[in-house]
């Protein structure tokens, strides 16, 4: 198997109407804590991880389903009554078109969120001028990232999400770190061992997060009834 981690969107110079949008949430209150926002959702990413349940947004090679002017369209008629618009996904930072797409939400008067796994690190570096806050997965302690994600090397995964979370805290953007508990995975202990050198990174806000079992592949649910009841 190719290593996914590191399949990168060719380079060629795009904008935001060549996103890959699989969907758009008009209102959000749980995206960005303490923000309204609208919700745009990015096709594709290059992680299998055990608890998704996004699954129809996975494939890179699907086409949108939503064009960027819808996007537009929506924000031009709630100027003053959203805060903001959150790309997710996926994976939002494959995308090349994701840095035009920023910028004119914030030509418009809205702050952008991000939710990101931070699967590539250079893509993110060179969005994130154009960002106000990120909501970042981390989503094990390092050598248990293959475990969760379900490609790449022993670390591979991990260290493109660990060099992510560094460029977020040294560029000094708004963050909160969120991890989902996989406890098919991760034990208690690991879910300590994460806090603390999340702490010692200079991390203020994580959030640990229960799996959910909507949308999740019917293997996953009967190895966590197994572990969870």
């Amino acid at each position: 198997m190719a290593d996914v981690a590191q399949v990168r969107p060719t380079s060629r110079s795009v904008g935001a109407h060549d996103l890959a949008i699989a969907g758009l949430a008009p209102l959000s209150t749980c995206d960005w804590p303490d923000h309204l926002v609208a919700t745009v959702f990015l096709q594709g990413c290059p992680w299998r991880c055990t608890y998704c349940h996004n699954a129809s947004i996975l494939d890179p090679q699907t086409p949108g389903i939503v064009g960027w002017d819808d996007v537009t369209d929506l924000l031009d008629r709630r100027v003053g009554l959203l805060d903001a618009v959150v790309f997710s996904g996926g994976e939002p930072t494959r995308q090349p078109g994701l840095l035009d797409a920023a910028a004119q939400v914030r030509e418009r008067g809205f702050a952008v969120g991000l939710h990101t796994a931070g699967a590539y690190p250079s893509s993110l570096a060179a969005v994130l001028p154009a960002v106000d806050w990120v909501g970042l997965d981390i989503k094990a302690p390092a050598r248990l990232y293959q475990a969760v994600t379900g490609v790449g090397g022993p670390t591979t995964c991990a260290d493109a999400a660990f060099a992510s979370l560094r460029l977020v805290l040294d560029a000094g953007v708004d963050v909160q770190v969120r991890t989902t508990v996989d406890p098919t995975v991760m034990t208690d202990d690991d879910v300590a061992e994460l806090t603390a050198s999340l702490a010692g990174m200079g991390v203020d806000d994580h959030v640990l997060q229960a799996v959910r079992c909507d949308g999740t592949t019917a293997a996953y649910r009967e190895r966590l009834a197994a572990v969870r009841p």
